[in-house]
């Protein structure tokens, strides 16, 4: 019995076991250094001791053990940079930190103003040899350069500008600049977009720059009035001018019109009066006779040998 007791005690187990279980572990851990999987939106960057290699597309692939590593690059993945904020938590309703980042949005305006410019930088990698080898530390690099781009842009504009209709200008220059220079650093970054989130004046000067707006505002308001009542009365104004002078071309037209036919008429009488004196005069007389004696309400005739009208006038008593 104490004999069958030695040979199953555990400081009696077979030594040939305990090599196959050391075995196992190594096979295990040069399988899992040998076959590696690379994520749908990344890809694998190889290197052997240290070295770039290559770079594998998504799937499962293999490589020397121990002697190759592996690095995954997102190359799909849109990354973003905050300035001048930091986002706590994305969502519907974001919610940021309330630290202000002044060493980072506080800048100087081209009219010698003091802005406060919040914006972001969205990127993605395009070539994971540069991103990996070409610039130590990427990330940093794109902060500093967004810092000094967006400055000399802020810098080359009035802050009402970076304030209002410039914005949108201004981002596209930033963006347009950032891509030069990282560009140049071979990072192997694409700008995506840059996009300014707020920009406002510092806390001290914002009462006094909202009376300067609000004072702007009323000179606007004041403008547009005027230009109101002006687009009212002028254009009613310059109508009836019109209309006067119309009517006024219009008379002179019928009366040198109205001239020019009397004229011809007086010539064409006069040139017929040239060629039969008596019968033009007859003519003339009778003419005229026939326009005034319908105008005549009674008719009197009277007798130079008649010494009173009575006899005349009773001629008259019959007819109605």
């Amino acid at each position: 019995m104490e004999e069958d007791f030695r040979i199953n005690s555990p400081r009696n187990f077979p030594r040939k076991w305990i090599g196959l279980i050391i075995l196992g572990i190594i096979i295990l851990v040069v399988l899992f250094s040998t076959f590696y999987a690379v994520g749908p939106d990344e890809v694998g960057v190889i290197k052997r001791f240290g070295r770039y290699m290559r770079i594998t597309d998504p799937g499962l692939h293999i490589k020397i053990p121990f002697a190759e590593s592996v690095t995954k690059v997102k190359v799909k993945r849109i990354f973003k940079e905050e300035f001048g904020f930091r986002t706590l938590q994305p969502g519907v309703r974001t919610v940021y930190t309330p630290d202000k980042w002044e060493d980072e949005s506080l800048m100087l305006t081209g009219d010698l103003n003091v802005a406060v410019v919040e914006w972001i930088v969205q990127y993605r990698i395009v070539d994971p040899y540069k991103y990996l080898f070409k610039v130590r530390d990427v990330r940093k690099t794109i902060r500093d350069i967004s810092e000094v781009v967006m400055r000399m842009v802020v810098g080359d504009r009035s802050v009402d500008e970076v304030l209002t209709i410039g914005r949108m200008e201004a981002a596209t220059q930033a963006q347009k600049k950032l891509q030069e220079i990282l560009n140049f650093y071979d990072t192997g970054i694409k700008i995506v977009t840059v996009k300014l989130k707020d920009v406002n004046p510092p806390d001290p000067v914002k009462p006094s720059f909202n009376e300067v707006n609000e004072a702007r505002q009323d000179r606007e308001r004041f403008i547009n009035e005027a230009w109101q009542a002006y687009n009212k009365v002028i254009p009613k104004a310059k109508g009836e001018a019109e209309k006067v002078i119309a009517e006024a071309e219009g008379y002179a037209i019928k009366r040198v019109n109205r001239a020019q036919g009397d004229a011809n008429r007086f010539l064409a009488i006069w040139k017929e009066y040239k060629r039969a004196k008596d019968v033009t005069r007859k003519r003339m007389y009778i003419e005229t006779l026939s326009k005034v004696l319908p105008k005549v309400g009674k008719i009197y005739v009277v007798d130079s040998e008649q010494k009173t009208l009575l006899p005349l006038l009773s001629l008259e008593g019959g007819k109605k």
